[in-house]
């Protein structure tokens, strides 16, 4: 797998951090893969802007900040303004469907989106809404395996959240296949 560079974008309180921990998580431990995470917050944390920033690479990675994301996760309409512009020709975006409205959607890159807070909701717990997008990045991009990212999932969420955990990451990964596979 070439060197990838991941942005992910929301605001405090979304799960943005703990997204950005178990991709990492999934890609040095369960993946073999090399990973490095930069995070990001505003001093007020919940409601402000909040970003992860991953690198995953088949091979060492000697500069831990990212250059050219080559793919973003947004979950917040501030975060879409702010960070969308940095996404690279050929890039992935991928956004909360009923969080992000895009405007001026560049032509040269791949924008997927998820109903991921509704289903969330359905699920329960509201607060499962970023695992529900990692379900459905791992399907759209496939930058780790899917067992990875589930077993990254069980081990990184709270004690007794697990199964609710798991519910929300394969939803996110159901939908992202149906969407792939057409």
């Amino acid at each position: 797998m070439p060197r990838t560079e991941i942005k992910i974008g929301g605001l405090g309180g979304q799960g943005v951090i703990l997204s950005g921990y178990i991709i990492g998580r999934a890609a040095s431990i369960y993946d073999n893969k090399f990973a490095t995470m930069i995070q990001a917050f505003g001093p007020e944390a919940r409601g402000s802007s909040t970003s992860a920033q991953l690198i995953v690479s088949d091979e060492s990675i000697a500069y831990p900040y990212i250059t050219a994301p080559n793919l973003m996760v947004l979950m917040s309409q501030e975060a879409y303004v702010k960070f969308s512009g940095e996404l690279v020709s050929g890039g992935t975006l991928i956004t909360e469907e009923e969080m992000v409205t895009p405007h001026n959607l560049r032509s040269d890159i791949k924008h997927y989106s998820i109903p991921a807070t509704r289903f969330a909701e359905e699920l329960g717990k509201r607060m499962v809404m970023n695992i529900v997008m990692m379900g459905f990045t791992t399907a759209i991009t496939r930058v780790i395996n899917e067992r990875a990212m589930g077993e990254a999932v069980k081990v990184s969420v709270p004690k007794g959240t697990e199964k609710l955990n798991i519910v929300a990451f394969v939803k996110g990964l159901e939908y992202g296949r149906k969407l792939i596979e057409g």
